[in-house]
């Protein structure tokens, strides 16, 4: 795979990572999926990293997977569809949720299929109001992968989910806030800016403390109560060794403005 087809820069603590086949609308090749899983897990080692950002150049965010060349001559080896699944859009998947550090889609155009999931699995949602998201699965007479059914009956509940996966009708950008899954809607030519705005800040607070938080809000739906309120206290046990954690307190104390320092 061409690097240049997953473009990767740091600054100021964010690492941005931006699909960059706009010919294909990002169509996601297997090559990309896996760079993009080592760049995830890369941004979860490094200290000197403290949020992500997820985008695509031209009109598409990510059109789904790309399925040129996908097939081979034969009977499919019992077993071969769900390694491939399990193996490549379930580990991309499991990459975004699994990442320590905050990651923020910045969804410039149309984010389908596996592109939807890739969307709806960050941790905030920002798109461009030319954005849309389709549910194509149900086009093409196939099951939803990408963890789609986990990750659509969290954020909308089981009936919201079915309509969208059933039908594979496009959801508008404005229809994708008003239902929850975008956090904030914005002009096209302003998506780049407010999403770097955004890592700005979380670059900037406890990074940490944004890492358990996160794994709480994941793990909580699919926990009782007195699982997670053991994992609360747990994470808040973790948490208050870190230096951060302690800046908190001292700067309120102190009252002053605190310099979190990602530790």
């Amino acid at each position: 795979m061409p690097v240049s087809e997953v473009e990767h820069t740091v600054s100021g603590q964010v690492s941005y990572l931006t699909l960059n086949r706009p010919e294909a609308l990002n169509a996601l090749t297997p090559g990309q999926r896996d760079r993009l899983i080592e760049l995830l897990g890369d941004a979860s080692g490094d200290p000197d990293v403290r949020a992500v950002v997820l985008t695509g150049t031209g009109r598409g965010f990510c059109a789904g997977a790309d399925l040129r060349g996908g097939t081979t001559a034969g009977d499919p080896v019992p077993g071969d569809v769900t390694r491939v699944i399990r193996l490549g859009a379930q580990r991309l998947i499991a990459a975004v949720l699994d990442c320590e550090k905050p990651v923020i889609a910045a969804v410039n155009g149309t984010a389908a299929g596996i592109g939807a999931h890739l969307a709806f699995a960050c941790d905030l949602v920002l798109a461009a109001e030319s954005a849309r998201f389709i549910e194509v699965f149900v086009r093409r007479g196939l099951v939803p992968d990408g963890g789609g059914a986990y990750l659509l009956t969290r954020l909308l509940g089981p009936r919201r989910a079915k309509e969208l996966m059933f039908f594979g009708d496009a959801l508008s950008a404005p229809d994708a806030e008003r239902l929850g899954l975008v956090n904030r809607v914005v002009p096209d030519g302003e998506l780049d800016k407010t999403a770097r705005e955004w890592a700005a800040r979380l670059a900037t607070g406890p990074t940490r403390a944004l890492a358990l938080t996160k794994q709480l809000v994941n793990a909580s739906p699919d926990t009782d109560r007195a699982t997670a309120f053991a994992a609360e206290a747990a994470a808040q046990e973790i948490n208050m060794t870190t230096a951060d954690a302690k800046e908190g307190v001292a700067s309120f104390v102190e009252r002053r403005s605190p310099e979190y320092r990602g530790r």
